[in-house]
């Protein structure tokens, strides 16, 4: 096969029950120079079965198993992908969502047409019920830059790992930390708009995710000790290259401390006021802010009810 223009990297583990109807709606792409990379971490349920018929009818699609040089999980998958992309341009899909017909086409036609280095669109959640698809003209909302990475960090613009489509030069010296089992995505992205990557927002939507208890999402939610421990080590993370970059502010700060109230088991708080190098003026000051912090997250509990 010639060299695709895009590279789909997906990562699976034993999602044979809804592997198949998302790559039908890969094979559906309206856009069809790509390659999609299906990377297996292990999986012991029959996804290779179930897919086999898919892989020979269609040299698009690659089922690989994960190397043991890369560690296991979605991190590894991917790092493994980006390694082995051919495409110019790189999308991660998840193993049980459906995809727009559109989205390639889309994303690729607003990337090259205002020569920026990635696009953002957007997602609709469904559970059981298959969502109605449809598509209109692409607006864009906003231009994303290293001057919005507050925003990009405090998730008011919302960088779901498999809402971007990003130009393959934003991965030259990025990979995910394949030691996070939740918010590597959070903590990569983040990484590259502090590098000066800039890109799009879009009004489309072009990707369905399903909710279900099993995703990494819904076990985070559910207080899964592994994916806690991996949100508080992204945000460390996150601390670390924005000092390193000059871009941690007192306002990235104060929303880091009051994320630490959820991870009291983990002592976050301890932990990033030493990342923050804090003086002891700056100490005295955050603690107590994070003291009163409940009685004031009370206090307009009750104001928002009245």
């Amino acid at each position: 096969m010639n060299k695709p223009k895009i590279t789909i990297i997906m990562a699976t583990y034993n999602r044979a029950h809804f592997i198949v109807e998302t790559l039908h709606s890969i094979q559906q792409q309206t856009f069809v120079d790509w390659e999609c990379l299906i990377i297996d971490d292990g999986g012991t349920d029959n996804t290779s079965q179930v897919i086999a018929s898919i892989l020979e009818k269609d040299k698009r699609f690659q089922f690989l198993k994960r190397p043991e040089n890369y560690l296991k999980g979605l991190p590894g998958c991917r790092n493994y992908g980006l390694d082995l992309a051919q495409g110019d341009y790189i999308i991660f899909f998840d193993d049980d969502d459906i995809i727009h017909p559109e989205n390639l086409k889309v994303n690729l036609e607003v990337v090259q047409g205002n020569s920026v280095d990635f696009c953002h669109y957007q997602k609709q959640s469904f559970e059981n019920r298959k969502p109605e698809i449809h598509l209109s003209e692409a607006k864009i909302i906003q231009s994303i830059s290293i001057s919005d990475i507050e925003d990009v960090i405090t998730q008011k613009i919302g960088l779901a790992s498999c809402t971007v489509f990003w130009h393959k030069r934003c991965f030259a010296d990025n990979r995910f930390n394949e030691e996070l089992m939740y918010a590597e995505e959070w903590e990569c992205y983040s990484r590259i708009i502090s590098d000066g990557f800039c890109g799009l927002i879009i009004d489309s939507f072009l990707y369905f995710n399903r909710k279900h208890p099993n995703s990494n999402t819904g076990e985070f939610y559910n207080n899964n000790p592994i994916r806690k421990a991996s949100k508080k080590d992204a945000v460390l993370l996150v601390i670390d290259n924005l000092k390193v970059k000059g871009l941690f502010s007192e306002k990235l700060l104060r929303y880091f401390v009051q994320m630490a109230l959820q991870f009291k088991e983990h002592l976050l708080f301890k932990q990033i006021k030493e990342k923050a190098r804090l003086s002891f003026v700056e100490r005295v000051k955050w603690n107590i802010f994070y003291s009163l912090l409940p009685i004031r997250l009370f206090l307009y509990r009750i104001k928002k009810q009245l």
